[in-house]
C-alpha cells in the first residue's frame, strides 16, 4: 500500500472524529447568556479535544513525510493511533500520546527518516512526563492536569519543525 491511501484513510478517521465530538454540544435551555454557563465545561472539553485531534493531524501528515514504505507494523500502529484519537474526549490525551510514539516507532523501524529528525526526541519525552504529571495532578486539582494538557498542547500546536526542517518544508 502507499502512503497515500494511509494519508487519505486517515484524513477521513480525523473528519469523523471532529464531526461526531461536535454532537456533544448541545444547545443551551434559555436565550440569555446566563443559559451558556452550564455549557461551559462541555465546550471547554470540545476545544481542548477538538485542538488535540488537530494536533495530532497537522502533526500526522509531517510524520507520513517521512514514511518510505508502509509496513504492516506501520499501518498498525496508525491504526492503534485513529482508535485513541476516535475516543475524545472521553479519552484524556495519554492515550494518543503513547500511540503517536508507537506509530513513530514503526516507521523508523520501517527505514523512514523519521529517526533523523527527531534525534533523542526530547519534546516527545517532555510531553510524555506533562501527560503522565496531568493525569497524577488530576487526583490533586483537576486545574493541575488541566494546565498540563494545555501546556503540551502549545508545545505542539506547530508542527514538529525537526521534520519540516528534513524536507525543508
Amino acid at each position: 500500500m502507499g502512503k497515500g491511501r494511509l494519508e487519505a484513510f486517515s484524513d477521513g478517521v480525523i473528519a469523523i472524529i471532529i464531526t461526531i465530538m461536535v454532537l456533544e454540544l448541545k444547545v443551551p435551555h434559555g436565550d440569555g447568556v446566563a443559559a451558556l454557563a452550564p455549557t461551559c465545561p462541555v465546550f471547554i472539553g470540545y476545544v481542548m479535544s477538538y485542538l488535540y485531534v488537530a494536533i495530532y493531524w497537522n502533526n500526522h501528515h509531517h510524520l507520513l513525510h517521512t514514511v518510505k514504505t508502509v509496513t504492516p507494523g506501520v499501518m498498525w500502529s496508525n491504526m492503534l493511533l485513529l482508535f485513541w484519537l476516535s475516543l475524545f474526549p472521553f479519552v484524556t490525551a495519554w492515550a494518543g500520546a503513547l500511540s503517536w510514539l508507537v506509530l513513530q516507532r514503526a516507521i523508523i523501524a520501517g527505514g523512514g527518516s523519521l529517526g533523523l529528525a527527531i534525534g533523542t526526541d526530547f519534546k516527545g519525552k517532555i510531553s510524555a512526563v506533562a501527560y503522565a504529571s496531568g493525569i497524577a495532578g488530576a487526583f490533586v486539582d483537576p486545574w493541575i492536569s488541566q494546565a498540563l494538557f494545555a501546556a503540551v498542547a502549545l508545545v505542539w500546536i506547530v508542527p514538529d519543525r525537526r521534520i519540516a526542517r528534513l524536507f525543508g518544508e
